[in-house]
């Protein structure tokens, strides 16, 4: 039986072992997948974050080559002034305005009093206002045309306008990108100085509401990935923060949980096996008890007439107590293993004078070289107790001692109490009992004798615990000079 509960406990350690083999290399290769994601996705915010980067590069560029091509047009006209009036001039103001008009470049030329001349849509209309505003986003140029003073304003050209508008939709489309990204990747973005909150995604506000709160948000961060470092197109450089996603982290505990319910799996069949022996063993005992009983009754009311018809005869009445004596010791010996198998009813019992009852009779039964004492308070000590059942406890205590003194020694028994408790020491002189068997003496079937059962500490240990809540355990025991049995019971 024994070996079935072995090969059964085997094979459920072993399929649960195999269960968290596969469900660890599952875990692990979601954890991978999801952490090749996270690479990409990476990776990507990167390039495209160069992108942006080189982006703004070429819209300065081309803003400055705007401006080159407007000093350009400065140059030509003030190349009129230098050469003058002449024949040509018909010819000159014709090609400086062809040069204008295929500008795609908005400009306005204005004389000294900021009256427009060039374009001709607005010529003679005073620069100012909404117009003037307008045009002033560029450092406007000065220059003399024929002696006259002249300022030439533009504006950006409509490639500039579409590039700008082209890179800021870029790099709102690249935040938004970073922190509503597909991958539920944790992002914050930060200012060059890691002050500032440009932008996040999937987190919550608290975890950088403050300073501190930011800045050991961006340490832990940093710890997980490196930041990556990108342009803004106003200028400004910032920093990607981003960290491992929930699903990583969640994975990343799921083998310690599965290795703690697989634990949780081996000590629960583990008790449930032990269960299943114990009452195996109670079963026994039960069964044990109850047939022993059964086979002392019918001797014991056979023994007990025969008393009775010996009281009239001529024989000595010694032999009629002596008998009477065993006869009571066997209707008590019936009586506590009838009680073993149901619970035991609990009296008020004067504690002592069971005891003495119990150590007079073993003391006129035993070796005269067995000294017995019992020493018990003045005042008296009324417990609940099944007498049957306790006497045995004690005669197992003290039978045990006779027999580790090799029949030879004392036999101290002490009586003490407290507010709460009453407690009984059993101490003899005999062999001791060695330490690594202390723990062993109270289980089923131990025993240290050739022909012993190994039951009768078992017994008295689930008398004392069981039958009347208390307690039976080694006070102490030194190899060569004795062993005391404490038991404590409630008052």
């Amino acid at each position: 039986m024994n070996k079935i509960k072995w090969v059964i406990l085997s094979v459920t350690v072993l399929l649960a072992v195999s269960a968290l083999v596969e469900i660890n290399s599952l875990s692990n290769q979601i954890r991978s997948s999801e952490q090749e994601k996270v690479t990409l996705w990476a990776n990507a915010i990167s390039q495209k974050a160069q992108l942006v980067s080189y982006s703004e590069e070429f819209f300065e560029q081309v803003a400055l080559d705007e401006h080159r091509k407007m000093a350009m047009y400065a140059n030509i006209l003030r190349s009129f002034d230098r050469r003058g009036l002449g024949s040509d001039a018909d010819f000159s103001l014709d090609y400086v305005r062809y040069i204008v008009d295929s500008c795609e470049t908005s400009i306005l030329i204005t004389d000294k009093d900021s009256l427009i001349t060039v374009p001709s849509e607005f010529a003679g209309q005073k620069l100012n206002d909404s117009l003037l505003a307008e045009f002033s986003h560029n450092e406007p140029i000065h220059y003399h045309i024929w002696g006259m003073p002249m300022t030439l304003y533009y504006k950006e050209s409509k490639v500039y306008t579409d590039l700008r508008h082209m890179l800021d939709g870029l790099s709102e489309s690249f935040l938004t990108e970073i922190t509503n990204n597909s991958v539920f990747v944790p992002v914050l973005i930060v200012d060059s100085l890691q002050g500032e909150v440009l932008g996040s995604g999937n987190m919550s506000e608290r975890e950088f509401a403050t300073p501190e709160r930011l800045s050991h948000k961006l340490c832990e961060m940093e710890e997980a990935n490196d930041p990556i470092e990108f342009r803004l197109p106003n200028g400004r450089r910032a920093y990607l923060f981003y960290e491992t996603t929930p699903l990583l982290k969640a994975l990343r505990w799921i083998p310690l949980l599965y290795l703690f319910v697989l634990a949780v799996l081996i000590i629960i069949s583990y008790h449930l096996f032990r269960t299943a022996r114990t009452m195996e063993q109670n079963k026994i005992w039960v069964g044990m008890a109850k047939e022993t009983a059964h086979q002392l009754g019918t001797p014991i009311s056979s023994l007990m007439a025969w008393t009775q018809y010996l009281h009239g005869k001529t024989l000595d009445d010694q032999y009629a107590l002596e008998i009477n004596k065993d006869l009571e010791r066997l209707d008590t010996v019936a009586h506590r293993f009838s009680k073993i198998g149901s619970v035991p009813e609990l009296k008020p019992e004067n504690l002592c004078e069971t005891i003495r009852r119990t150590v007079g009779y073993l003391q006129t039964r035993s070796s005269k070289k067995v000294t017995f004492s019992v020493n018990c308070p003045d005042e008296e000590l009324v417990v609940p107790l099944n007498s049957y059942l306790f006497e045995w406890v004690i005669e197992n205590l003290c039978k045990n001692a006779i027999d580790a003194m090799d029949g030879v020694g004392h036999i101290n028994i002490v009586v003490s109490a407290d507010s709460k408790q009453v407690y009984v020491d059993v101490t003899d002189t005999g062999k001791g009992i060695p330490k690594s068997m202390q723990k062993k003496i109270f289980q089923s079937g131990f025993t240290t004798k050739q022909r012993g059962w190994g039951l009768g500490l078992t017994l008295a240990r689930r008398i004392i615990v069981d039958y009347h809540k208390g307690h039976i355990f080694i006070k102490y025991s030194v190899e060569g000079q004795g062993t005391c049995f404490r038991i404590s019971l409630r008052k």
